[in-house]
């Protein structure tokens, strides 16, 4: 979404990333309530993300609090940050059963302890990610919980992440908004329109076959990446 409107709509930088977050805690909020009615949300996992992604992305918020958001040299940074991130997503989104056979072979399991401090530094990495460009709460989330939880069954862990996305992108929302670098006419016509995206996608997704859905989207990020930051 963010790449979308600054590449196609030239919406600042800030602007869009501020937009997006609103939009996602909106539209995640819808697939927190789904998972959480079919019990498939592990809120401990939560709780561990949510207590590194929160500091994190109010230390973020606090640190981008004292730049000109609106200025070239602040929407240059975020431009960067943003297309970083979507080649890491779209690295990962190819490469994920490889990255994590490997880590399968050479990692033994974690025990406990361990297990809870690694999600709580995941956490964040993701608060401040998230917080600058919007993006990292998906694929490099769940990626990351499939190893540290691999005795969780892969729809609690897709719930988890959605549910701990909620409050994260909820907060990077509301920094933004304090700071006057959100378009509301703009959020109110994305969340009209994913309304029938909603269903279209959902329909077209069980239709087309995962490895291929995975290389589409992978690619169309590579491309936006590589728009933003060459």
């Amino acid at each position: 979404m963010t790449p979308l409107l600054i590449l196609l709509f030239g919406i600042q930088p800030a602007t869009a990333v501020g937009t997006d977050l609103l939009f996602a805690a909106a539209t995640k909020s819808g697939g927190s309530v789904v998972h959480g009615l079919a019990r498939s949300i592990d809120w401990r996992v939560v709780g561990l993300l949510a207590a590194g992604s929160i500091p994190a992305t109010t230390a973020t918020l606090v640190a981008l609090s004292q730049l000109d958001l609106r200025g070239p040299a602040a929407g240059e940074q975020i431009t960067r940050v943003l297309g970083y991130a979507l080649f890491a997503t779209a690295t990962l989104l190819i490469f994920r059963n490889r990255i994590l056979r490997v880590y399968a072979a050479r990692v033994a399991a974690l025990d406990p302890r361990r297990t809870a401090i690694m999600t709580v530094a995941m956490g964040v990495v993701l608060g401040g990610l998230v917080s600058i460009s919007s993006v990292g709460a998906g694929a490099i989330g769940v990626t990351v919980l499939i190893p540290l939880y691999p005795r969780l069954p892969l729809a609690r862990v897709v719930g988890s992440d959605i549910a701990h996305a909620v409050p994260l992108t909820l907060l990077a929302g509301l920094g933004y908004w304090l700071v006057g670098s959100i378009d509301w006419p703009l959020l109110g016509s994305l969340l009209v329109g994913s309304l029938p995206g909603i269903v279209l996608g959902g329909y077209g997704a069980t239709r087309v076959p995962d490895t291929a859905l995975r290389i589409i989207l992978a690619a169309a990020l590579v491309f936006a990446a590589s728009k933003l930051v060459l």
